[in-house]
């Protein structure tokens, strides 16, 4: 399913703290995800169960390979507010301390360690493209990009390295390949887990 959008009128006002203010207040139905993609805010209904599927591998994967003081989120918010974003990722690793200490409804998408997206088929484009922008314009040191919905096979992309709002492909498999995470994590990620649709 696709997402729905919605823009800040004029009378909502045009700032970033404008649009955070928004986005905290509107009532969506429940169940959404709603993001701030580059000044917009949309709203995804609930992913499909083989994405859940996946995210859920991932999720357990990543915690029994981290340290105690990362976390493993599946509701964070991370804000960009140099891209005009919001995001809330299928996954986040942050310290849990930065998360114990947060006062408002985000926290800095630099603050986390890494960032990890599952594509659906009605919205794969925000990852691929304005997630991809948004988190290297963040800071986000590592964003594996898990693409359902790739053209031919499905795969699963590690970035890192941002540099002036860029990333660097660090490694590309297709599902039924391993993937590496690099330090601090030292992880293998065996996509062959993974359902294929």
């Amino acid at each position: 399913m696709s997402a729905l959008a919605a823009e800040a009128g004029p009378e909502q006002g045009n700032g970033w703290d404008d649009l955070v203010r928004r986005w905290e207040t509107m009532d969506w139905p429940e169940g959404c995800k709603v993001e701030i993609i580059e000044g917009i805010i949309t709203a995804a209904p609930a992913p499909a169960a083989r994405h859940g599927s996946i995210t859920a591998k991932v999720h357990r994967w990543l915690v029994r390979g981290i340290s105690d003081e990362l976390n493993v989120y599946q509701s964070l918010a991370l804000a960009i507010p140099e891209h005009s974003s919001l995001y809330i990722p299928d996954l986040a690793v942050v310290p849990e301390a930065i998360v114990d200490q947060g006062t408002g409804n985000s926290i800095p998408a630099a603050t986390a360690e890494l960032v990890v997206e599952v594509t659906s088929k009605g919205n794969a484009n925000h990852d691929r493209v304005h997630k991809l922008r948004g988190y290297a314009m963040g800071g986000v040191p590592l964003y594996l990009l898990i693409d359902r919905w790739h053209a031919g096979r499905p795969t699963a992309t590690l970035y890192g390295e941002p540099k002036n709002g860029l990333y660097r492909v660090l490694e590309v498999v297709e599902f039924g390949e391993k993937l590496s995470l690099p330090a601090p994590f030292g992880l293998t990620l065996d996509t062959a887990e993974f359902p294929v649709d």
